[in-house]
């Protein structure tokens, strides 16, 4: 038979559970990634593929694809938000993200070198690329779509973290990479640290993801009613503000991901309350749902067939369990010690910091541009994270979301 038409029956089936899982799956306590990676796994097994799908032999795609999905992903996360993004009203994201998240990558970083025996370069890389909170397989705990209202405390915070995190990883990832480059040349690498990944890279990042978002917000909104843009009603305008606010962004030397996430911000509080948003948010979430249920179908197939979790030892396996049931939840709590929320919402939001897709984006990218040390141990040590975060948090979500709901009175 055709590989080709193989290929496109395929493709057809999962556009159609992208529109119809969701429902299905509502009321239950699974979730769409759960059932995603079990397909892969049980399809890689059927059609016993000659060349299993392996992320860590083909690095340049894997990370062109990861990285397509969490960049929609971001400017999904970014029109959601109904509440301004302000130091006064997001006072629990700056604590994870100022707070938690370097203290998560130190923790996971020693974790790593103690348990999996890697060294710096690399315990620094495995704990950069697993501090974000995903912004992909986060979309459970997220808030709803634009003017639904109703915004919980837990919902706006994972939310907003989700959309900062991941670029805020990035300074870290760049000096995991800068180290492997110097264990092997002896350059040093501090002061372009500092002065181009920690200073320039995230200024630029903000900078063009504001110009871009302010920009196409006046565009879309200001201009004269004959002509006003928000009138053509097309979702996919997303998806040139993603891609522009991405690529000059990137051309800038800037951090894209925060450029991203930042220009979905700033285009959403142009005009706040316009129905437009909820075409593009709309859009963007369907965009991200097919992309990721196809690149979760192929990470089951690479668990099953491509070697991943082969070598799977008790040292990975402590190190991912302590990753997402110690580390996360206990330095995401202290980071919230002092705030006035009722104390089952800190739980919640230390408990829910999900790993997907984000984090393999991040793998890929280091290994693409430095040597490190048993590349294959990172990229078990990382899945196998992913696994448990997807079956723990996919099950537990539902009812999660409902008991907020429930003290919410909703």
């Amino acid at each position: 038979m055709d590989p080709y038409i193989v290929m496109l029956a395929g493709f057809g089936a999962i556009v159609l559970l992208t529109a119809w899982l969701p429902m299905l799956l509502k009321e239950l306590p699974l979730s769409l990634p759960i059932f995603c990676v079990a397909a892969g796994a049980l399809l890689a097994g059927a059609f016993d593929y000659a060349q299993a799908p392996a992320p860590q032999a083909n690095l340049k795609l894997t990370e062109r694809l990861t990285e397509a999905v969490v960049i929609v992903a971001l400017m999904g996360a970014g029109l959601k938000l109904d509440r301004p993004l302000a130091w006064a009203t997001a006072g629990l994201t700056w604590r994870l993200l100022g707070l938690a998240m370097p203290l998560t990558i130190l923790a996971i970083a020693l974790l790593a070198h103690g348990l999996l025996g890697v060294g710096l370069a690399a315990a620094l890389l495995i704990g950069a690329a697993l501090s974000p909170t995903d912004p992909v397989l986060a979309s459970d705990v997220q808030v709803g779509p634009p003017g639904q209202g109703g915004e919980d405390e837990v919902r706006f915070t994972l939310t907003a973290e989700a959309g900062l995190n991941d670029g805020l990883a990035f300074p870290f990832v760049h000096l995991a990479i800068l180290l492997a480059v110097a264990s092997t040349t002896g350059e040093g690498w501090w002061l372009n640290w500092l002065t181009m990944d920690l200073g320039w890279r995230l200024a630029a990042g903000i900078a063009v993801g504001v110009a871009v978002g302010r920009g196409l917000g006046w565009l879309t909104f200001r201009l004269p009613n004959r002509s006003k843009l928000s009138r053509t009603g097309d979702g996919f305008v997303a998806l040139g503000i993603t891609a522009i606010a991405y690529s000059l962004a990137e051309m800038a030397h800037g951090y894209g991901f925060l450029a991203v996430f930042v220009s979905a911000v700033a285009f959403r509080s142009f005009e706040r309350r316009h129905r437009y948003h909820e075409t593009l948010h709309d859009f963007a979430e369907q965009i991200e749902r097919l992309l990721m249920m196809m690149l979760l179908v192929l990470f089951g197939g690479a668990l099953a067939e491509g070697g991943l979790l082969r070598d799977t030892s008790w040292a990975v396996i402590g190190f991912a369990v302590l990753t997402l049931l110690v580390v996360r939840p206990l330095v995401a709590w202290i980071s919230l010690i002092g705030r006035k929320e009722p104390t089952p919402e800190r739980a919640i939001i230390a408990f829910f910091g999900i790993r997907g897709i984000g984090s393999v984006y991040y793998i890929a990218f280091a290994l693409g541009r430095a040597p490190f040390e048993e590349p294959d141990l990172l990229w078990n040590a990382v899945s196998l994270v992913i696994v448990i975060s997807i079956a723990l948090h996919g099950t537990t979500v539902t009812p999660i979301m409902r008991f907020i709901d429930k003290r919410r009175g909703r």
